[in-house]
């Protein structure tokens, strides 16, 4: 286990409670499920660009793990790009920035702002929080 994959673990063990809350909103823990569009996948219901931007994070940072399109379905690997993405975006580790963004898209906040998240999300973000049994 590299060191960058020793940090990963440790983090995603903080974000075993959002995870968790996310999925029983996404899936409710249907590691098969299909969104209607049939572009979201998994337990997360991650879309195909989820993955690449996973392999994009690894490759900048000289990681040679890859994620595959079938990997959405895997409930660990889905996890773990969770973490990956998290990391990336999220650094200060937000517990509402990674259930709005994770809803949203990592790149809306940055193209529109907090405050035009934080309304496109409401819905979602409270569906979340009701699942969510970590620190409120």
């Amino acid at each position: 286990m590299t060191c960058a994959q020793a940090q990963e673990n440790n983090i995603n063990n903080n974000w075993d409670s959002v995870m968790d809350a996310i999925i029983q909103v996404e899936s409710m823990g249907n590691a098969k499920a299909v969104d209607k569009s049939g572009t979201c996948v998994g337990i997360l219901q991650m879309k195909k660009c989820l993955v690449d931007e996973t392999n994009n994070i690894l490759k900048r940072n000289k990681d040679e793990r890859r994620y595959t399109y079938s990997d959405r379905y895997n409930p660990q690997k889905s996890k773990e790009m969770f973490v990956i993405l998290q990391s990336h975006f999220n650094k200060e580790q937000n517990v509402e920035r990674a259930i709005r963004s994770w809803n949203a898209g990592f790149y809306y906040e940055k193209r529109y702002g907090w405050e035009s998240l934080r309304r496109r999300t409401k819905s979602y973000y409270e569906k979340v929080m009701r699942h969510y049994k970590g620190d409120k």
